[in-house]
C-alpha cells in the first residue's frame, strides 16, 4: 500500500520559513567584510565532507542501498557527516529515498518530476510529505539503531552546536560561509539530483521513470548525476558506468576497498538483489 495524492498536501510551515531565511543568511557571504580565503577553503572542505562523504557515500550508497559494507565505526562516521548536511535525520532520509525508488516519478513519489522542475527541486519540501507515514515500512533494518535514532531527533541541535564551535574557533564570517552558505550549496547539490537528473541529459537504460545521466550534476555531486545508471542498477556502488562518467564517490569506495575498509562491494550484476 502506498499513499498517493492528486492535490498538493498542506503547507509545511517550518520549511516555508526556514528555507528562505537560510538562503537570505547565505547572502551575507557577499559582504566583503565576511570574505576570507580561509572561510572559502573551509566551506569547500565541509561541502565534500557533508555532501560527498556524508550524503552521497554515507546516507545514499552505504546506508540506503547497502552497496557496500564498512566497519560499524566508519559507517557511523559517514552517517554523522551526513547529519551535518542538515537534510533531516538518517532514518527519515533513507525511508523517503527508498520510497522514491519504489515509486519514482509516479504520483506517490514525493518529488515526482512529472509535476515540474520547481516541484522536484525544492517545491515539495514546502508541503507535508504523505510518504512520511510509510517510513517505518522502509527502514526496518536501521530504525532500531540508537545512534541513528539520536541523529534523527537531534540533527538541528547538532548543526547549532557545530555553528557555535566554528564561531568560537574562527569567528562570525566563518559561520556565514561554512554553515549558512555551505548548507545552501549542499542542499542544491542534492536537489539537482531530484530535479535536473530527471529532466536534462541522456538515458542509457530503460528505468521506467524519467531519470537521466547529467554530467554537470555528476561533477558537483560527487558522481550522483549518473542517475539513470543508478535507477537501472540501484544497488550498484558504481554509478558512472562508462570510463568517462567520472564518479568520485566510486573512486572513494575503491580506495576504501583497497585499504580493507570496504567489503561486499556490489556492482551491476547485483541489480535484482535487495
Amino acid at each position: 500500500m502506498t499513499i498517493a495524492t492528486t492535490k498538493k498536501p498542506p503547507i509545511e510551515w517550518a520549511n516555508a520559513f526556514f528555507m528562505p531565511a537560510l538562503h537570505a543568511a547565505a547572502l551575507l557571504a557577499l559582504l566583503p567584510s565576511n570574505f576570507s580565503w580561509g572561510a572559502v577553503a573551509l566551506t569547500i572542505f565541509l561541502h565534500w565532507l557533508t555532501a560527498g562523504l556524508g550524503i552521497t557515500l554515507g546516507w545514499h550508497r552505504l546506508l540506503t542501498h547497502r552497496s557496500f559494507q564498512t566497519p560499524k565505526w566508519l559507517e557511523y562516521f559517514f552517517v554523522f557527516c551526513g547529519t551535518l548536511a542538515m537534510q533531516g535525520g538518517p532514518i527519515w532520509w533513507v525511508g523517503l529515498h527508498r520510497h522514491h525508488h519504489l515509486y519514482s516519478d509516479q504520483d506517490a513519489d514525493h518529488h515526482d518530476a512529472n509535476k515540474g522542475f520547481w516541484w522536484s527541486h525544492m517545491g515539495w519540501m514546502f508541503h507535508k510529505v504523505p510518504a512520511d507515514k510509510e517510513i517505518p515500512r522502509f527502514t526496518k533494518d536501521i530504525a532500531g539503531d540508537r545512534f541513528y535514532q539520536f541523529l534523527d531527533k537531534n540533527f538541528f541541535l547538532i548543526q547549532v552546536a557545530f555553528a557555535i564551535l566554528i564561531y568560537l574557533v574562527a569567528g562570525w564570517s566563518y559561520v556565514v560561509w561554512a554553515v549558512f552558505l555551505r548548507l545552501v550549496l549542499v542542499y542544491h547539490t542534492t536537489w539537482f539530483v531530484n530535479s535536473a537528473t530527471h529532466t536534462f541529459g541522456y538515458r542509457t537504460y530503460d528505468s521506467d521513470d524519467l531519470s537521466t545521466n547529467c554530467w554537470w550534476v555528476a561533477l558537483i555531486s560527487y558522481g550522483e548525476g549518473w542517475h539513470n545508471n543508478h535507477h537501472a542498477y540501484q544497488y550498484s556502488a558504481r554509478h558512472g558506468m562508462k570510463w568517462w562518467e567520472i564518479d568520485m564517490t566510486w573512486m572513494t569506495i575503491r580506495l576504501l576497498q583497497i585499504l580493507g575498509l570496504a567489503r561486499k562491494v556490489r556492482l551491476l550484476e547485483d541489480k535484482a538483489k535487495a
